[in-house]
């Protein structure tokens, strides 16, 4: 009799998660990578100066503008978007040795990075968009982080529309009433996502064993 494996091999998935600056995208990445321990976060790297908190290799990898250019001139990055005046952009290396592996990994990035995702490596993605309730709750949020100078936040509020404006080309939108409720929502999307029957590469083999069985 053959013997049928418990655990079928799958290729990991690239999930994104993208926003207006202060929509909570960030709260709920944090909020899934403490719950599920199968997901890791793409560490993006950046030219912009790190906040009051921020860890250099665990929140992104801070870099000059010189360093950034060389990284893209090697094609060493998977997208990269030019954000209130600094680059960013996501290590090509890591990602690939993850999804290889089965391994899934969050992106926490904006429509631009989003769009050359798609383009590069559709098969591997899913994407979801958070909303805000209302453009009063989203700069009540901005100005409550406490981060940034008001010109800062009020060109974070203006920037939004435009922002806004890329909800229909995401495979999922959410609009983030309760934070709680948001990752749940989230949760349940990649819960989805890894049973899709594309990204169960050990499909075809363990279902012709199971047929072969007897």
């Amino acid at each position: 009799m053959a013997e049928i494996p418990g655990r079928i091999e799958r290729r990991g998935l690239m999930l994104v998660l993208s926003s207006p600056s202060g929509a909570g995208k960030t709260t709920i990445s944090r909020l899934l990578l403490e719950r599920d321990q199968d997901i890791s976060l793409s560490v993006s790297v950046t030219t912009r100066p790190k906040r009051p908190g921020e860890v250099d290799g665990r929140d992104y990898h801070f870099v000059d503008p010189t360093e950034f250019n060389l990284m893209l001139n090697r094609r060493e990055l998977l997208e990269h978007a030019k954000v209130f005046d600094h680059y960013y952009g996501t290590p090509k290396g890591a990602v690939e040795e993850a999804l290889a592996s089965g391994k899934d990994v969050l992106f926490d990035i904006d429509w631009q990075g989003e769009q050359q995702l798609k383009q590069s490596a559709r098969n591997d993605l899913a994407s979801v968009f958070i909303l805000p309730p209302s453009t009063e709750e989203l700069a009540r949020r901005l100005q409550s982080r406490a981060q940034d100078p008001a010109d800062v936040v009020a060109a974070r509020m203006a920037k939004a529309p435009d922002e806004i404006s890329h909800w229909p080309e995401y495979d999922y939108i959410i609009v983030n009433y309760d934070i709680e409720d948001s990752v749940a929502q989230v949760q349940a999307i990649l819960a989805a996502e890894r049973l899709k029957r594309e990204r169960q590469v050990g499909l075809t083999d363990f279902v012709k064993r199971l047929r072969e069985w007897q």
